[in-house]
C-alpha cells in the first residue's frame, strides 16, 4: 500500500511537473531584419510616440547613474528587495536591442512577458499592466521604437541570487499572479472613465508604484492604489486613503498630471516629477483628463469634496502662524529662518508658486520620508512648478535640524499624531542620497 501511495504521488508529481513545463515553455521567434523606417507611416509613429510617453518608456529604459546613457538604450538600475535589476535596450540595434524582433515577438513580450527567445521576463517589466493594451497601441509603440536611433549598448547583468535568477521560475510567479488579457470596458461607467481606466491600469501602469506589494513582489490586489515605497520615496495612496485634508478632485489631478503642480496639494517631486513634465505634458490633453477623471472616482472625490471648504479655511489659518511675530519656540525659530520666507501664506487661499505646507501630502503621510527627501534634494526649476525652484538643504541642515522642522510642521500644520524617531529617519533618508545636489544651500 505504501509503495502504491508513493508511486501515485510520484506520478502526480511528474504529471504536475510536465504540466508546468508545458505552461512555462515558449518557443523562440525567428529574428528578422530591422524594419525600414519607411514601412511605418508618420501617423503611426506619432501615435506610437504618444503611447511611449503615456507608458514612460524612456524613464525606465534610460540609464541615470554613472553619467547617464542614451535614451531607450537601457541599463537603468532598479533596486528591489530581491536584488538590483537592469532594464533592457529597446532601441532598434539588432545585437544589443530589439532591432531583430518582429512585431509578433514584441506583441508577445508586451502581452505575455516573454522575450523573442522564449525567455520569461522579470516582472520589474510591468507586463501585468501592458497585457491590458490593445494590439493597435502595441503595434504603434513598435513603430515608434523601431524608428528611434539604434544604440549599441549592453546592460549590466541582473543581481538576483539563485534560484531567483532562473527565468523558468518566473512562470511560477505568473501562474500565481498574472492574468493576461486586454482591458475590457466597464459598462457601469462612461467612455471618459473607461479611457482613464484603460490608460491607468494598462500602459501608464500607475499601480506599479502606487500599490503595495507582497513578499513575492506582486501588487496586492486587495489594496489597489493604497500607496507604496518607491526609490526611497513614498508614492502616496491614490484612493480614499490619501490623508490630505483637501480632496484630490478631478481638476486638481489634471493640473498636477499636466503641469506638475496642483494649487491645493503642491508640486510633483522625486520619481513623480518626470511624469507630468517629461511625459504627460506631451500627450493629448483629453487623455490626461481621462486619467484625472478615473482617479477622481477612485478616491471618491465627489463624496469627500464637501469637507474641503472647512479644511481649506483651517489650513490657511495654520499658515499664518509664522506671521504673528517673535516666538519663544526654538523649533518655530528654526523653521522661520530656513523655510518661512518662501512658505508663508497670508492670503485667504493658497498662492500658486508658494506651496502651502498645511495642505501638502508630505506632512500627512505616515512617515516623514517625502518631507526629508524634498529638504535634502530641493526642487529644480524643471521640477514641480515650472520656473520655481527650491534649494537643497543637504549642507545647510543637520539631521537634528530636519527632525525639529518635521516635528514642528507636523504638530502645527496637521491634526495627526506626531512622527517618531525623527532624527534617526532623517539620517536614513540622507544615506539614500549618493550625490550631493548641485543646488545645495550652504
Amino acid at each position: 500500500m505504501i509503495k502504491r501511495l508513493l508511486a501515485g504521488a510520484a506520478a502526480i508529481g511528474a504529471i504536475g511537473g510536465l504540466g508546468f513545463l508545458y505552461y512555462a515553455w515558449y518557443p523562440p521567434i525567428e529574428p528578422v531584419e530591422p524594419p525600414d523606417r519607411g514601412s511605418f507611416s508618420a501617423e503611426q509613429i506619432e501615435r506610437g510616440r504618444i503611447v511611449a510617453a503615456e507608458g514612460y518608456c524612456a524613464e525606465c529604459h534610460t540609464r541615470t547613474d554613472n553619467g547617464g546613457g542614451p535614451e531607450l538604450a537601457g541599463d537603468y538600475k532598479m533596486d528591489t528587495p530581491f536584488g538590483a535589476i537592469y532594464s533592457s535596450n529597446i532601441t532598434p540595434d539588432p545585437e544589443t536591442g530589439i532591432g531583430n524582433w518582429s512585431e509578433e515577438a514584441f506583441q508577445r513580450a508586451m502581452h505575455l512577458g516573454v522575450s523573442r527567445k522564449g525567455v520569461h521576463l522579470i516582472p520589474a517589466f510591468p507586463f501585468d499592466h501592458f497585457t491590458k493594451m490593445t494590439d493597435q497601441d502595441v503595434s504603434d509603440l513598435y513603430a515608434y521604437l523601431m524608428t528611434r536611433p539604434a544604440v549599441h549598448m549592453t546592460r549590466r547583468p541582473n543581481e538576483l541570487p539563485f534560484p531567483l535568477s532562473l527565468r523558468m521560475l518566473q512562470a511560477g510567479w505568473k501562474l500565481l499572479y498574472f492574468t493576461p488579457g486586454v482591458y475590457k470596458p466597464d459598462p457601469r461607467h462612461d467612455a471618459l472613465w473607461n479611457r482613464g481606466a484603460y490608460l491607468s491600469e494598462g500602459n501608464a501602469h500607475c499601480g506599479a508604484c502606487h500599490t503595495p506589494r507582497d513578499f513575492m513582489g506582486a501588487e496586492k490586489k486587495s489594496a489597489p492604489y493604497d500607496g507604496a515605497v518607491v526609490d526611497n520615496w513614498i508614492a502616496p495612496p491614490l484612493n480614499e486613503h490619501n490623508p490630505t485634508p483637501t480632496t484630490w478632485t478631478e481638476d486638481e489631478l489634471f493640473q498636477y498630471l499636466r503641469f506638475g503642480v496642483a494649487p491645493l496639494h503642491g508640486p510633483a517631486g522625486g520619481p513623480m516629477s518626470p511624469v507630468p513634465h517629461r511625459f504627460l505634458s506631451t500627450v493629448p490633453e483629453e487623455d490626461v483628463h481621462a486619467i484625472a477623471h478615473y482617479f477622481a472616482d477612485v478616491d471618491h472625490a465627489a463624496e469627500r469634496e464637501k469637507h474641503d471648504k472647512a479644511a481649506l479655511a483651517r489650513a490657511m489659518e495654520q499658515s499664518k502662524i509664522d506671521l504673528v511675530g517673535p516666538t519663544v519656540d526654538p523649533d518655530a525659530k528654526l523653521y522661520q529662518g530656513a523655510c518661512a520666507a518662501c512658505h508663508y501664506n497670508a492670503a485667504p487661499s493658497p498662492v500658486l508658486g508658494r506651496p502651502d505646507l498645511a495642505l501638502n501630502n508630505a506632512l500627512w503621510l505616515d512617515e516623514p520620508t517625502n518631507l526629508y527627501q524634498v529638504i535634502l534634494h530641493g526642487l529644480t526649476a524643471e521640477e514641480g512648478q515650472t520656473g520655481v525652484a527650491m534649494p537643497s538643504f543637504y549642507n545647510a541642515l543637520s539631521d537634528q535640524d530636519m527632525a525639529r522642522i518635521a516635528a514642528y510642521l507636523r504638530r502645527t500644520r496637521t491634526t495627526l499624531p506626531p512622527w517618531t524617531d525623527l532624527e534617526k529617519k532623517a539620517a536614513a533618508v540622507r544615506k539614500t542620497i549618493t550625490t550631493i545636489p548641485v543646488n545645495s544651500s550652504h
